[in-house]
């Protein structure tokens, strides 16, 4: 299930959302900028649902470095200023869609399906890049008509990756979504599995896997 961050200072709203929400997506909750940082350093989400007007870390403060660091996870934000200053300072930091308060919900699960259909999380089965093609239902990896024999962790690593080209998951995010919250394995083990990722593609021109040194890991679309 979709997974959705939402940065909301105000318990009532985020209780209110919760409950509009539920149904379709799981949702995490982060009452100010630093808290929802404090949740992506172990969890991996799809969007970001966020407020600007929130404490110790405002809106604003939060997306600018959210971007600063590379990371790319769909925003919407949410406040109550309804102005054109504050929807340039919001879009010119990188967020995705805008909303004003109140929530009008329907409006915000066309807004979320759109961005869904926009970036293909977790709808699309099979990621196709030029030649190469990996797909999720056939646990396949295809170049240039060649298969290419990649573990079950190999390839889920690799999938999950290329679901999200150019968003940097942590160390800590990959283990626990790859080897599991109660894994004793360590960060080593993830270097590891990138090297071999690495030599196993290493003809593919159409995407490389990069490191973000100390933080993590990303794919990274070639043009």
């Amino acid at each position: 299930m979709v997974k959705i961050l939402l940065v909301e200072d105000e318990k009532a709203v985020r209780e209110l959302t919760k409950v509009k929400l539920k149904d379709k997506y799981t949702i995490l909750e982060a009452e100010d900028g630093l808290k929802a940082f404090d949740v992506l350093d172990n969890e991996h989400v799809d969007i970001m649902i966020v407020d600007v007007m929130m404490p110790n870390m405002d809106g604003f403060e939060f997306v600018g470095e959210l971007r600063e660091m590379g990371d790319n996870t769909p925003v919407i934000m949410l406040t109550a200023m309804d102005s054109f200053a504050h929807k340039k300072k919001g879009y010119n930091l990188g967020i995705d869609e805008y909303l004003t308060k109140p929530i009008d919900y329907e409006e915000l699960t066309w807004h979320i399906e759109a961005i869904l259909r926009r970036y293909k999380i977790n709808t699309d089965k099979e990621i196709k890049l030029g030649k190469f093609v990996i797909s999720e239902s056939a646990m396949t990896v295809v170049y240039d008509g060649t298969q290419i024999d990649l573990t079950e962790t190999e390839f889920k690593l690799l999938y999950k990756l290329l679901s999200y080209p150019g968003v940097i998951f942590t160390k800590q995010q990959i283990m626990d979504d790859i080897w599991g919250y109660d894994s004793e394995t360590d960060y080593s083990t993830i270097k590891v599995f990138i090297n071999r990722l690495r030599n196993k593609i290493g003809e593919c021109d159409e995407f490389e896997i990069v490191s973000a040194r100390g933080v993590g890991y990303k794919a990274e679309i070639k043009a």
